[in-house]
């Protein structure tokens, strides 16, 4: 469990460790405000029963081989989560990544995702919309002081993604 500092006012304490059974609720619940804000990048629009797809976030629940979930939470609110995928393989990713609107700015994101990355040493990937100019901003952030590569690739619906690598070292992010 890692405990954050922010001059936000929200409740404490702030917190970020693996998700639990318990949290499985909380963080559907979360996955639809991110798919919801996703949704402005790629013009993707939620099913008749207002969900949106969630595999990824199933196979992080579920534990599926070499997926897991994280939760921040502001002492019984949950406010943001993250997606690690082929965290069996030589280059995680960190497949998605979510911190909820009011407790954005105040460099709560970055603290939460340096501790994910920070988790496991090695080689790391995390892709964003090219044309979400804040998370360009906010991942270039997050890795500063790393060794990074950034490439593009096109996916579903001409969306492009654009992908940075990195190495994390023995407890940081860089």
């Amino acid at each position: 469990m890692t405990i954050f500092h922010t001059a936000l006012d929200l409740p404490r304490p702030l917190t970020a460790r693996l998700a639990r059974a318990e949290d499985h609720l909380a963080l559907r619940h979360l996955w639809l405000l991110f798919r919801h804000d996703m949704s402005g990048f790629s013009s993707t629009l939620p099913f008749a029963d207002g969900t949106f797809r969630s595999e990824w976030l199933d196979a992080a629940l579920r534990s599926d081989r070499g997926w897991y979930a994280w939760i921040l939470t502001a002492d019984v609110h949950p406010i943001g989560f993250a997606l690690v995928r082929d965290a069996d393989q030589p280059v995680r990713v960190l497949n998605s990544f979510f911190v909820v609107a009011g407790a954005r700015r105040g460099g709560i994101g970055l603290q939460f995702a340096r501790a994910v990355l920070s988790d496991a040493q090695g080689e790391w990937a995390v892709a964003y919309q090219e044309q979400n100019r804040a998370a360009a901003g906010f991942w270039s952030r997050v890795t500063a002081g790393c060794d990074r590569s950034w490439s593009e690739t096109v996916g579903a619906g001409g969306v492009v993604d654009t992908w940075i690598s990195f190495s994390v070292g023995s407890g940081r992010a860089c």
